[in-house]
């Protein structure tokens, strides 16, 4: 039996380098960097160093960097003060964005009475660009919240469409691009979203990091009180260790872009004509399948087996050493299907077993092998 990894849309796993890179932090760089010495300065000069680090890859200025715990954090610090702080009546997003945002939004339409508009999809999960703009023909203060790469079906969201709709319509943008920093350049000169957030877990970086692009003078206020940490805006000690493993992940992501996404994309390529060739009446869903209009990092794929057989087959692929996901890691335990799959599929092909195999630099081609082959023995 092998050991294979195919859940990196969950999370990644750490490189050697972050590690040490950490390692050398905690055992050197111990001072809070609020603090006026020397131990302190030095703390406060790593972060700010790391800011400016993620400032220039996103084309964008150190003071709109804001680090937080993860990407749900920053999605609440941003949905959350727009309505409270911003005036913003009317939120536009989809069905099926992560629950961050999703379940947010839930909660300001109950608890401020604003006004939520959920965008059209088509059958392969992307947006009716036509009809955004017509939901965008509003009086009130809007904000669209969409996400770049959606994190179950790998749909790429035409981001700079967006936010130049927005523009001319006078809409705040914020997009949840937890899928995409790390994976794919984002220039936010070229792409003028208000908003925007990161997770370094996802991008072989620390868990319980991330952070928030939020644009100079935006307006926003703190939604946790305390201190004046991350320009007033995320009060409470950094952390420091895991803010410098986040600069190394992204540093080292985007120094090896090319030659690694070159790589995942064979990998992608020779899983899907593997799987087709050895299991035929396969479906893959969304537009996972497709190389310009999907992430070349994950596949999600509709098995052709029974409901009964279904229902062990995460804890069967687990036993033969194989970890990855019928969708979201948040969604992990519940017995309900994937919310976004639900907006998309047929009912009967709800019926049937949908998987996520999501790849990263680790995974080899003998890997593909090993899980095809133990597909194709369970159904």
């Amino acid at each position: 039996m092998q050991n294979v990894y195919f859940d990196n849309a969950a999370t990644t796993p750490m490189r050697q380098e972050v590690i040490e890179a950490i390692i050398e932090v905690m055992n050197n760089n111990f001072g809070n960097p609020s603090s006026s010495h020397s131990f302190g300065r030095s703390s406060k000069s790593l972060i700010e160093k790391c800011r400016k680090t993620i400032a220039g890859f996103l084309n964008v200025s150190a003071s709109e960097i804001i680090f937080t715990s993860g990407g749900t954090e920053a999605d609440n610090l941003i949905l959350k003060s727009a309505v409270r702080d911003l005036n913003v009546k009317h939120i536009i997003t989809s069905k099926i964005e992560h629950h961050a945002v999703l379940h947010t939004v839930e909660a300001l339409q109950k608890e401020h009475q604003i006004r939520v508009s959920y965008v059209n999809l088509d059958e392969a999960g992307f947006i009716d660009y036509f009809h955004l703009e017509t939901l965008l023909q509003s009086e009130e203060k809007t904000l669209v919240s969409l996400m770049h790469i959606n994190n179950e079906i790998g749909n790429i969201l035409d981001l700079k469409r967006v936010a130049l709709l927005c523009k001319a319509n006078n809409a705040l943008c914020h997009s949840d691009t937890v899928q995409s920093v790390g994976h794919f350049k984002l220039d936010l000169r070229e792409v003028p979203l208000d908003f925007l957030v990161g997770a370094a877990h996802k991008f072989h970086g620390p868990k319980g990091v991330g952070f928030a692009f939020i644009r100079k003078n935006s307006g926003l206020k703190p939604l946790v009180l305390g201190g004046e940490q991350e320009r007033g805006l995320r009060p409470g000690t950094e952390s420091l260790h895991n803010i410098v493993g986040l600069e190394k992940a992204l540093k080292i992501a985007y120094e090896n872009l090319e030659k690694e996404t070159y790589f995942l994309r064979d990998l992608k390529k020779y899983f899907i004509n593997s799987i087709k060739a050895e299991i035929p009446n396969i479906k893959f869903n969304g537009a996972s399948f497709d190389k310009e209009k999907s992430t070349y990092t994950l596949v999600n794929v509709c098995l052709p087996i029974s409901h009964e057989k279904a229902s062990m087959l995460l804890f069967q692929l687990d036993l033969k050493g194989i970890a990855c996901s019928k969708g979201s890691a948040c969604q992990s335990g519940s017995s309900q299907n994937s919310h976004v799959l639900a907006e998309i599929l047929s009912h009967e092909d709800l019926k049937k077993p949908s998987i996520r195999f999501s790849f990263s630099i680790y995974n080899t081609k003998e890997e593909v092998d090993y899980v095809v082959g133990v597909l194709k023995e369970l159904i």
